[in-house]
């Protein structure tokens, strides 16, 4: 995994999975962050994940998510965007290594830029940039700060996992099996 060769379909597919097992992870890292610093008066009232969910649900269903499944429902928007990023990011870190810089905060900072800033105003799920306190922005910065930084360390760690794991399993003895006890009569 990132050589100086272009990766494998191998390479891709282990990129992947760490960065489904990173993604989420950071997913829960950011949660806990977030839970633990959420300012008193955090916003305008029902999260844009909760939003972007009963917009989903209405879309398909034609009906809204009943209010006491909205959190559960925007838990599930905030995963799956968790493992998505966590999924390219890990994959593109095969091809330009150099996503990585800082330790992902760079990832952060552009996934802050773009989601927070850009895409979900856009989608209607925020009110615009402009409106929100700065206070606002800096909270978001930091939750995705964290989540950029933890990606990055469980993307290090799984596939330092992975590697230790594979050389385990290539160093392993190669003999074929033995039948024994009355089976191997005949």
């Amino acid at each position: 995994m990132t050589n100086t060769s272009s990766p494998t379909a191998a390479d891709i597919a282990t990129a992947a999975a760490v960065g489904l097992i990173a993604g989420l992870a950071a997913s829960f890292v950011m949660n806990r962050f977030q839970a633990l610093t959420q300012p008193a008066a955090s916003g305008d009232g029902e999260p844009a994940t909760e939003r972007a969910a009963d917009d989903v649900a209405r879309a398909v269903t034609g009906a809204p998510i009943p209010d006491a499944d909205k959190p559960a429902a925007g838990q599930l928007v905030h995963y799956g965007a968790g493992a998505v990023l966590g999924i390219g990011y890990a994959v593109a870190a095969e091809f330009a290594p150099k996503v990585t810089l800082g330790a992902g905060t760079a990832f952060a900072t552009l996934t802050w830029a773009m989601l927070d800033e850009v895409a979900v105003p856009a989608a209607g799920l925020s009110g615009p940039p402009w409106k929100s306190p700065i206070e606002t922005h800096a909270y978001g910065l930091a939750s995705h700060l964290v989540f950029g930084i933890a990606t990055e360390t469980t993307r290090r760690l799984a596939l330092r996992a992975h590697r230790r794991l594979a050389d385990a399993i290539d160093a392993a003895p190669r003999t074929p099996p033995t039948r024994t006890g009355s089976a191997a009569r005949p």
